[in-house]
Formats: structure tokens, sequence, C-alpha cells
């Protein structure tokens, strides 16, 4: 899905001022959103990936304008309706109009810090050997997919070269629609800035992007 949440390599947006000493939280609607994030994630009923892809669905005005856990926010007010655990009414009234739906996964205190912290959610085996090994060249594949991807808009059509291998893991663009998880190798594929912005960026700036192997493709030789 192509939209202004893919906004890498995008001008117009002024500059990146880092907040010096920024805190977890600015106000403590922010932790309260997190939490929910959190506790309606561990139910079960969506995945990450159904969330990232709710998040591009915020209409372009609302999206630019939203902070980072509005956007959390809102995602979750999308999906908590798609599922049928509120209304539009309780939303607008902040009340409960029909009695709760019964979740099966509930997160525990005892086990938020677990939940939080667990790096190893997306790792599955390995089906297959990985089509392509460290060291070698690949093209990012020109490719605007209707729904959820993690292949950024402009790396798309570009050369880079693999340098490393993180394993098998969960493929976003299957797993934010229900079509399950079908696992792929992910690599970790470096670009030069030249490659991807053009002949005017610095020399010596490279970007590693995090691409799984169906978004890779062999390079030509006359490439």
């Amino acid at each position: 899905m192509n939209g202004v949440h893919d906004m890498g390599g995008m001008h117009g947006f002024g500059p990146i001022d880092p907040e010096p000493d920024e805190p977890v939280f600015h106000t403590q609607w922010e932790a309260r959103v997190y939490g929910l994030a959190s506790a309606f994630g561990a139910v079960g009923d969506w995945t990450l990936d159904a969330d990232r892809h709710a998040t591009e669905t915020i209409a372009p005005h609302i999206y630019l304008n939203a902070s980072y856990y509005e956007k959390w926010f809102l995602s979750m007010h999308t999906l908590l309706l798609a599922g049928g655990y509120v209304s539009e009414e309780e939303l607008a009234s902040g009340k409960m109009a029909t009695p709760a739906r019964p979740v099966e996964g509930v997160l525990r205190p005892a086990g938020v810090e677990d939940y939080v912290h667990d790096a190893s959610l997306s790792s599955r085996p390995a089906g297959s050997d990985p089509a392509y090994a460290v060291g070698q060249q690949v093209r990012a594949r020109n490719t605007n997919p209707p729904g959820h991807t993690r292949l950024p808009r402009y790396a798309r059509g570009r050369i880079g070269t693999v340098e490393g291998i993180h394993g098998c893991h969960i493929f976003p663009d299957s797993n934010a629609h229900g079509r399950g998880e079908q696992p792929q190798w992910l690599y970790s594929v470096r670009f030069t800035a030249q490659e991807l912005w053009g002949a005017g960026q610095p020399r010596r700036t490279d970007i590693y992007i995090d691409l799984w192997e169906p978004y890779l493709g062999q390079v030509d030789t006359d490439d």
C-alpha cells in the first residue's frame, strides 16, 4: 500500500529535530494507550501486522497531524470496531451499551514484562534454504501492492547487497490480512544513499533495510 505513512525519502516535511532527554511518555494518556494496545494485542484477535495496516488506513489529513500515540489510538479504534468489541455509540459516549464480549487471552500484571520484551514472536522454523547469500547483490522488486507491505517505496527497483540473514520470520504482507503467517527468509540489505536517492547524496552513507525474500529478485547481468 502506498500512502502518507511511507515517508522515507520524501521532501517537504522539514528537519528531524530529536527531543533532548525525551521521556518514554509525555502525558499519562500516552501510557494508557500503550497499555490498552498491549492488553488488546494479548487477546490474540489481530496481529501486529494487522495493527500496522490499520494505522495505514488513517485518512492522510488526520495521519499527518496526529502524534505517535494518537495513531496508536486511531488504529485501535479501527480494530476494535472491526472485531465487534465496541460500537461507534460506545466510543462516542465512553460508556458500555451492551454486555462486554468475553475474551480468552488476558494479559495479567505478572506477564506484562515478558510480553513486552518477547523478541521471538515473529521467528519461525525454516522450510527451505535461503535463496540469497551474504555478499550477493539483489534488486528490490518494483511493486505496488494494494495491501500491507514492509517494502519501502523508496527502495523499490533499487540494487543492494545482502549483509546478513536473520532467519525465517512471519511474512507481514499475508499476516496483516488473515492469510496466514507464510514464514519467509528475512535479509539485511545494504543500499547506498546514491542508489536510493541519486548522485547528489553522500558517497559514504549506507542504509540497511530488513527485507523479506519475496521482496527481492536477482540482479541482471546488464545492471
